[in-house]
């Protein structure tokens, strides 16, 4: 019989796990096949390990592990993908958001010969600030990727095992789940759904986190930033040009330009305009070189990408996936 992994990373979430545990379980039991439900509690500090503990002794398909402390919501997922070995993995997330019935969607369009089905937001029930945000990101992700990340897809999604252990074997510390998961090819295919609002509890992810999760996937999957710099360079270099030779032009045949003559400037303001304007320019250079070797700085260093505190349900002796090989 086959069976099917279902990851489901947890941060803060006691308030809304009682009906992920009724909704997620109802919807299990239909799909005629044998399963497990993967929790990660990523460092929770209410009740949600407590109540994750519960459900498990209730049902100990219901396997859980606990962090340590706070890694991050990407992270929670790639553990989940380390621990999961169906024949069909999903991952999804706690809130509700990602409605559990999508996925009995999902295995029927696999049957048809697919390896990944991700799921495509139709509709966000999120404010208009953070909607117009999103927007903003996919389409400049997909205009200067590498690859082709698809618009307004998440991680909730349906992989094939040969999918999840290409996934598993990637070693990056700064994790995109979605753009990893398009860069590992097979035959992918997207269904559209509407985002719900969540079922109960606040967001975990505030603006802030956003941004940094939207900063990973820029920095990961492409290398356009570092060009941008060379561009900004090759750009400030023409104007300065192009200045210089205005400057040298107006001094030389006295002309009236912006209502003086150059005998009336002293030159104080476009010295300290382009000095401005240069300085400008090498901070942002610098800014986006420090980005990515920050990022190689955390590569480098191999320690864990998680810690483990306790798990339920799931081999301690299990492949240690947190240390890259």
């Amino acid at each position: 019989m086959s069976k099917i992994s279902v990851i489901v990373p947890c941060y803060n979430e006691q308030d809304v796990l009682p009906q992920l545990f009724e909704r997620l379980g109802a919807v299990a039991a239909t799909w005629g096949m044998d399963y497990e439900i993967i929790c990660v509690d990523d460092g929770s500090r209410d009740r949600t390990w407590d109540l994750l503990k519960s459900q498990y002794q209730k049902d100990s398909r219901w396997r859980c592990l606990s962090f340590a402390r706070n890694f991050g919501h990407q992270t929670a997922v790639f553990a989940g993908l380390s621990h999961a070995y169906g024949d069909y993995v999903a991952v999804m997330d706690a809130d509700l958001q990602d409605p559990p019935e999508f996925i009995t969607a999902c295995l029927t369009k696999l049957d048809e010969g697919y390896d990944v089905v991700y799921a495509v937001r139709r509709q966000r029930k999120e404010n208009l600030f953070k909607r117009a945000c999103y927007a903003a990101f996919y389409r400049l992700l997909k205009f200067i990727a590498e690859i082709e990340i698809p618009l307004n897809s998440g991680d909730f999604c349906l992989m094939r095992q040969c999918v999840v252990a290409v996934l598993r074997d990637m070693p990056e510390r700064n994790v995109f789940v979605r753009g990893l998961r398009a860069w590992s090819g097979f035959r992918q295919i997207g269904l559209e759904y509407n985002r719900d609002a969540r079922a109960a509890g606040d967001t975990k992810y505030p603006f802030r986190k956003l941004v940094r999760l939207a900063m990973d996937g820029v920095f990961a999957f492409s290398a356009f930033p570092l060009r941008l710099a060379t561009y900004l360079g090759f750009a400030s270099l023409a104007v300065s040009i192009g200045a210089s030779v205005i400057v040298i032009l107006w001094k030389i045949f006295n002309f009236h330009l912006l209502g003086h003559y150059p005998s009336e400037v002293p030159g104080w303001t476009s010295i300290v305009c382009l000095i401005l304007f240069m300085g400008g320019i090498q901070f942002l250079i610098l800014g986006v070189m420090g980005e990515f070797i920050g990022r190689i700085y955390n590569e480098v260093k191999l320690r864990p990408r998680w810690i483990i505190r306790e798990t339920l349900g799931i081999e301690r002796d299990h492949p240690d996936h947190s240390r890259p090989r």
